[in-house]
């Protein structure tokens, strides 16, 4: 099968950088799997777990907390705002970070941003939920 080059940076080391047949993202306007000769796009990433498949069979897991994705034929960059492999992420990783955004938002009496931060929770909820799969 065809492969592409796929970058993954994360605030403190690069996660993945080598050849792969897809990468699965989790668009802020849903779940899309990139594969060879994708359109160019720009898109923001939220909350959830990148799947990296290097060989069909073979590849990875990266939680991430948002970040953009840079598209092309034959090439993906991901630059992370947090990111780990899933193997370092635990259940009480993930409540710690709901617990320390839930009292960010109930700290704050902006209706916009109270509505974001209960967004961001539903979405680290989703991707602990995608721990035990």
């Amino acid at each position: 099968m065809a492969t592409f080059h796929f970058d993954f940076v994360g605030p403190e080391r690069t996660l993945y950088s080598g050849e792969v047949e897809a990468v699965q993202l989790p668009g802020s306007e849903g779940e899309m799997t990139v594969l060879p000769g994708h359109a160019p796009v720009l898109t923001t990433l939220k909350v959830g777990v990148i799947t990296v498949t290097e060989t069909t069979g073979n590849g990875m897991r990266i939680y991430v907390q948002g970040g953009f994705a840079d598209i092309g034929p034959k090439s993906v960059t991901v630059l992370a705002e947090r990111a780990a492999p899933i193997e370092e992420v635990t259940p009480g990783m993930i409540d710690r970070e709901i617990e320390a955004v839930e009292l960010v938002r109930d700290a704050t009496q902006d209706l916009a941003k109270r509505e974001a931060l209960n967004a961001q929770i539903v979405q680290m909820q989703e991707a602990k939920n995608t721990l035990s799969r």
